[in-house]
């Protein structure tokens, strides 16, 4: 199909990329944004830290997000993006579907995929009984029996945190053992207590309500809520295929950008969590926000560029 280039194509329905919508659409740019229907919270039914929609659910503040971007003039189109091409001022996006959008800017914000441990049970579990964050959940476990299952380093700085709502928090899992002298004693001596043994599964009641896990030994310890740390998996095939430079942080190789969401590829911004994989939703809202003004500034001086040469060509 061919179409009129777009301002700015963005890739990526949720916080960030709707977010992003909402600005540029407002300084009355034309933009689209390609949405695949697969955001990372979706199984959550509420998300915290965000004023004035603390305990609303995911799904929702997207549904608002939509309905103010298309009352501002944006399109917004179901389906994914296989593949992207071209340069500034002129860049391509394969859909699925066959659909090619061009456009004179690019904003990813695909985001990332949690890979679970291979836990039985555990996936059941992901948003409701098990959760990664403790400020977005930490506050709903208060007080409840909560275990932390260790995956990598960073389950250690998971653990300390949540100790902050609940004075019953077990760390359990093989990594434990090594855990150094002074790490050790500093979450035992705030009483956490710390197993070595490996989680076989998690465990359910009648109604899918988690009870608690089971040990390598034959084991069980009853539980109120998990908190795990999955690996982040960057959803960045797009900026990989247009050559945008890679950083090493400690979630991963991820794309690298300046604070605005800038990348190495002249014209593409990142923004949210393909800018920063531990953003929370509001974090991944203004990052949004951030890369459109950058991007309109850089559009306003394009178009600048542009009168000139055109009144310099009449002459």
């Amino acid at each position: 199909m061919n179409e009129s280039p777009w301002d700015v194509i963005i890739v990526g329905g949720g916080a960030a990329g709707l977010n992003a919508a909402l600005v540029l659409a407002r300084a009355r740019r034309r933009v689209v944004v390609v949405d695949a229907g697969e955001p990372r919270n979706r199984f959550a039914p509420h998300m915290h830290g965000y004023l004035t929609r603390d305990g609303l659910s995911p799904l929702d503040l997207l549904e608002l997000g939509r309905a103010e971007v298309l009352g501002y003039g944006a399109e917004i189109v179901e389906g994914r993006a296989v593949s992207a091409s071209g340069e500034a001022g002129a860049f391509t996006v394969t859909l699925d579907g066959g659909r090619m959008l061009t456009g004179r800017r690019l904003i990813v914000a695909t985001g990332l995929r949690d890979e679970l441990p291979g836990i039985p049970g555990l996936a059941e579990q992901w948003g409701t009984g098990a959760v990664a964050c403790p400020y977005c959940d930490g506050w709903e476990a208060r007080d409840l029996r909560i275990g932390v299952i260790a995956t990598s380093a960073m389950s250690i700085h998971q653990a300390s945190l949540v100790r902050q709502w609940s004075a019953h928090v077990t760390f359990v899992g093989p990594p434990t053992t090594e855990l150094d002298a002074d790490t050790r004693a500093g979450l035992e001596a705030r009483g956490t207590r710390i197993l070595p043994n490996a989680v076989t599964a998690v465990l359910a009641d009648a109604e899918g309500r988690l009870t608690g896990v089971a040990l390598d030994d034959g084991s069980t310890i009853e539980l109120d809520r998990l908190f795990v740390g999955p690996r982040p998996v960057a959803r960045d095939e797009l900026l990989r295929q247009l050559g945008a430079e890679q950083m090493t942080t400690p979630m991963g190789e991820w794309t690298a950008s300046d604070p605005f969401g800038d990348t190495s590829v002249a014209g593409v911004w990142v923004a949210g969590n393909s800018a920063n994989a531990g953003a929370l939703v509001i974090v991944a809202a203004a990052a949004g926000a951030t890369a459109a003004t950058a991007i309109n500034a850089d559009l306003v001086a394009d178009d600048t560029r542009r009168a000139v040469a055109e009144l310099a060509a009449d002459r």
